[in-house]
């Protein structure tokens, strides 16, 4: 296994692709990736692991060191229009004081001064508002300096033992072990697991954990060949049997196999895009256009005055010197300064309104923006699960459903998801104190991926001693379910009444709702005499469905009306499923009539995603990447583009928009990414940062309107 080092790795190996190492991992089956990858279940030798670490490097991803302040005080006075104001001065120097002290004339520095001091003023203002907000990038740092438990062998120890290691120190074929709470320190490929939910929030947007397969074919002791490989098309968030390094373990407890550490990790590929030069935002290029406008008509005047004055008076050096003066006079010096201190009066003012200015230029930006790209969650949506209805067979409400329903959830031992949570929430509201304490548990067999539902026995609830409730996701239920109740009868759920209830969830499903099915079994007299088991779920009467929705803010129909009025599109970009954001986005007055998915974005060309972003309004079941790829299309039709995210999965985007814009709760690399960050996630605020920078930007015009017509008059 020693063989396995720097030296048998070949230039292309190195450089392959972060998402190619997973992606190779999740469309072979562990026995294959352990061996390719020259390990074992038993994990690694210390030595080899050794090796390893030296081979590929530390177990680290790309991130931005904050500038040194003498670095950021340079930055400050990295302006085009600056250079052209320091030439300026030089002249004056040469032509007011220099030349005249040597004829023996009197000299002035009046011009030499004010040009300086106006340099001087507007970079040290500027220097010092983005000095006081600007944080270094450690976020990505600080979420992998933890330990991890791996398996490591030893010469005297071939069986392998755990250890806890700096999680800098994987390497890949390393075996790691996971439980609940554990952040993922690396790409991993499961070999075994149980109950495994991960929280893939960090990188998707989404708040739900997503289940994960136990790839040694056994979730609860039941036999389940569940080594599947994954649909090819599916995306990496979506295969069922790889973890990705920043998400965390919500439950369960799994082990793995290192397949890729550091930047060629899917979590490093995102930081790779966030390191380095940001890309010229609309601000910046319109302050170069003046720049270079203002330096193309000096080069055309100062030769024309140069010419004209030099042949009617016939002494050149004299019409040198004017002609300069010209170019000085043609220059509104104070701009630098005005644009400064307004964009500083700006950020005060915003910092009022409860937004955080992080990038001076952002400010005018913000007023410029004419498209508005926002995640879903947490930004239209309220960022939690409601139990929207709790309908029986029929669809009508139904409080005997809900009880049911209220029964199960609050008799699961384990963590309880979201919307187990919003089963409690509202049962506590609604029931009555006698049915919440008139019964008490007797078994549960837990949530797992395969079943997709949970089952509790409670004992005291209805006629029958013991009652089996069982809810779960539709499908999954109607295939362990022989009756249906409709209203007090119960009859055989044949073919035509299957058919009837699955287009009602359907219908439900359609609107953005997620639906569980909530079914019964009433058991013997004698009751449970034997750990309750899958083999119980069966000949189930089913009794209603739960509906779920993560529901709109109130104030968002309000605010997206409101940027409507000041001339701003706003479009979302989010990962969730095409109904859940179609169905948000018409409460909330977005158009609808077209949503692009990732998988179709990736099919287009960049003509045709050039048109598509025109029209289309959603975008959903998108990548970090794929985002990044709908803004730059906007920009290149001419928009100036602002991004409102705070996920990990928003960083590349955040980056790339001519303002990011995040929240002060955002993932910790959001906010670095970001240019500005809302003390309150509510897209009001934005449309008070809109009419400050449009307000800022209007008196930069107003400068540069009244010192163009005196200068040049």
């Amino acid at each position: 296994m020693a063989k396995y080092n720097s030296r048998k790795m070949n230039n292309a190996a190195k450089k392959q692709a972060a998402t190619f190492c997973i992606e190779m991992a999740s469309a072979e089956r562990h026995q294959e990736t352990l061996a390719r990858l020259e390990s074992s279940e038993k994990g690694l030798l210390e030595k080899e692991a050794q090796a390893r670490l030296a081979a590929y490097g530390p177990n680290a991803v790309a991130h931005d060191n904050a500038p040194p302040a003498l670095v950021q005080l340079v930055q400050a006075f990295n302006n085009p229009f600056i250079y052209v104001l320091m030439a300026l001065a030089l002249i004056s120097f040469f032509t007011d004081y220099w030349y005249p002290l040597r004829a023996g004339q009197e000299t002035d520095l009046t011009g030499v001064i004010i040009i300086v001091t106006m340099v001087l003023l507007s970079g040290l203002l500027r220097f010092w508002q983005e000095f006081r907000t600007n944080k270094a990038a450690q976020a990505l740092k600080s979420m992998v300096s933890t330990t991890a438990t791996v398996l490591r062998r030893t010469v005297s120890n071939r069986d392998g033992e755990k250890r806890e290691i700096p999680v800098e120190e994987l390497v890949p074929g390393d075996i790691v072990y996971l439980s609940a709470g554990d952040l993922i320190p690396a790409d991993l490929r499961l070999i075994a697991s149980r109950d495994l939910f991960i929280s893939q929030a960090i990188l998707s947007g989404e708040s739900l954990p997503v289940e994960k397969y136990d790839v040694t074919g056994h979730v609860q002791g039941k036999d389940v060949a569940a080594d599947d490989i994954p649909d090819d098309s599916a995306s990496l968030l979506e295969r069922g049997n790889i973890c990705l390094m920043g998400t965390n373990v919500a439950s369960g407890t799994a082990c793995g196999v290192v397949v890729a550490t550091g930047a060629k990790t899917y979590f490093g590929s995102l930081a790779k895009s966030l390191v380095g030069n940001r890309t010229q935002t609309a601000f910046d290029k319109g302050v170069n256009s003046v720049s270079w406008l203002l330096i193309r008509f000096m080069l055309v005047m100062v030769p024309v005055v140069l010419l004209i004055n030099g042949f009617t008076k016939g002494d050149w050096l004299d019409a040198t010197f004017f002609a300069l003066a010209v170019a000085v006079g043609l220059t509104p010096e104070m701009l630098p300064m005005i644009v400064s201190s307004n964009l500083a009066k700006g950020a005060i003012v915003m910092a009022r309104r409860k937004v955080i200015v992080k990038r001076l230029n952002a400010i005018q930006n913000f007023g410029a923006m004419d498209v508005l790209c926002t995640d879903k969650t947490g930004t239209l949506t309220q960022d939690t699960i409601v139990l929207e209805k709790h309908l029986d067979c029929h669809g009508r409400d139904s409080l005997h459903v809900l009880t049911l329903a209220w029964l199960n959830s609050v008799n699961l031992s384990g963590s309880q998801n979201l919307m187990d949570k919003a089963v409690l929430a509202s049962g506590q509201a609604a029931l009555s104190p006698s049915i919440q304490s008139g019964y008490f548990k007797i078994d549960e067999l837990p949530f797992d991926f395969v079943r997709r539902r949970v089952s509790v026995v409670v004992e005291g609830y209805g006629e029958h001693q013991q009652t089996l409730i069982c809810k779960g996701a539709v499908e999954e239920m109607l295939s362990v379910s022989t009756h249906i109740r409709e209203g007090d009868t119960v009859y055989a759920l044949d073919d035509a009444r299957r058919d009837a209830y699955l287009c009602l969830t359907r219908q439900y499903n359609a609107q953005g709702f997620r639906v569980l099915v909530v079914a019964t079994r009433e058991l013997p007299q004698t009751g449970l005499d034997h750990p309750l088991c899958v083999a119980d779920e069966n000949g189930l009467i089913i009794e209603g469905m739960l509906t779920f929705l993560d529901p709109p803010k109130a104030s968002a129909a309000q605010a997206i009306s409101a940027l409507h009025e000041h001339g701003v599109t706003v479009k979302v970009l989010t990962g969730d499923n095409p109904l859940v954001a179609a169905c948000i986005c018409g409460q909330v007055g977005i158009n609808r009539r077209e949503i692009l998915t990732g998988d179709v974005i990736d099919d287009m060309d960049e003509a045709q995603l050039a048109a598509a972003v025109e029209r289309c309004a959603i975008f959903a079941k998108l990548t970090p990447l794929q985002k990044s790829r709908i803004l730059r299309a906007l920009q290149n039709n001419g928009h100036t583009v602002g991004f409102l995210g705070d996920g990990i999965n928003d960083a590349p985007a955040l980056r790339d928009a001519d303002v990011g814009i995040s929240v002060d709760s955002a993932a910790d690399i959001a906010k670095e990414s970001s240019d500005i960050i809302l003390l309150e996630k509510d897209l009001m605020v934005l449309e008070q940062g809109v009419l400050t920078g449009r307000e800022t930007f209007g008196n930069i015009i107003k400068y540069l309107n009244m010192t163009a017509s005196s200068n040049f008059g």
